[in-house]
C-alpha cells in the first residue's frame, strides 16, 4: 500500500501538480498549444523526460527492492535495499529528477511564458535540498560504496 501511495504522490506532484501550477501562473487559456515547431520541441523534451523517470522508478523497484520517495527524512515508501549504480543510475545519481527537469523544460517551452520559470526555480531549490538530505542517508546506509559511486557519477548530468 505504501508503494502505491508513494507512486501516486509522485505522479500527482511532479507529473500533474507542478505542470498545472506552471500553466496557471502562465496565464495561458486552457487548452493552449504553441505553434507546431515549439510543440514538437516541447514534446521531444517531455516524453523522454517522463520515460527516463519511469525507467528509473521501475529499475529501482526491481533491482533496489524499494522506492526512492523519502520526503525530507519522512519515509513515504520502503527504502531501497541496494545502492542503485546500474541502469539509468550509471550516468546520473538522480535520473528520476533529471527526467522531471527535462519534462519541466518541455512544459516551459510549451507554455512559452517566463512566469512558470519561477515555479521551476522553487521546485529545483526544494528538490536540491531533498537530494542533499537523501545523499546523507545514502552515505549512512551504504558507506564507502556510496562515496565511490558519488565520485564516479554526477548528481544530474555533469560533475
Amino acid at each position: 500500500m505504501r508503494n502505491t501511495f508513494g507512486y501516486f504522490l509522485g505522479f500527482l506532484v511532479f507529473v500533474a501538480g507542478i505542470p498545472a501550477l506552471m500553466w496557471w501562473v502562465s496565464g495561458r487559456p486552457f487548452p493552449w498549444a504553441p505553434a507546431l515547431p515549439w510543440a514538437i520541441v516541447a514534446l521531444l523534451l517531455m516524453i523522454p523526460g517522463l520515460a527516463l523517470s519511469v525507467w528509473s522508478i521501475v529499475h529501482m523497484k526491481k533491482v533496489g527492492e524499494g522506492n526512492p520517495f523519502d520526503a525530507y527524512n519522512h519515509e513515504v515508501a520502503p527504502r531501497t535495499k541496494h545502492l542503485m549504480t546500474d541502469g539509468p543510475y550509471r550516468f546520473s545519481r538522480n535520473p528520476m529528477l533529471l527526467g522531471i527537469y527535462f519534462y519541466d523544460l518541455g512544459v516551459l517551452l510549451w507554455l512559452m511564458s517566463w512566469w512558470p520559470l519561477a515555479v521551476v526555480a522553487v521546485e529545483v531549490v526544494f528538490l536540491t535540498l531533498q537530494v542533499r538530505s537523501e545523499e546523507k542517508r545514502l552515505e549512512a546506509d551504504f558507506g564507502n560504496e556510496y562515496r565511490e559511486y558519488n565520485k564516479r557519477v554526477p548528481r544530474y548530468l555533469f560533475h
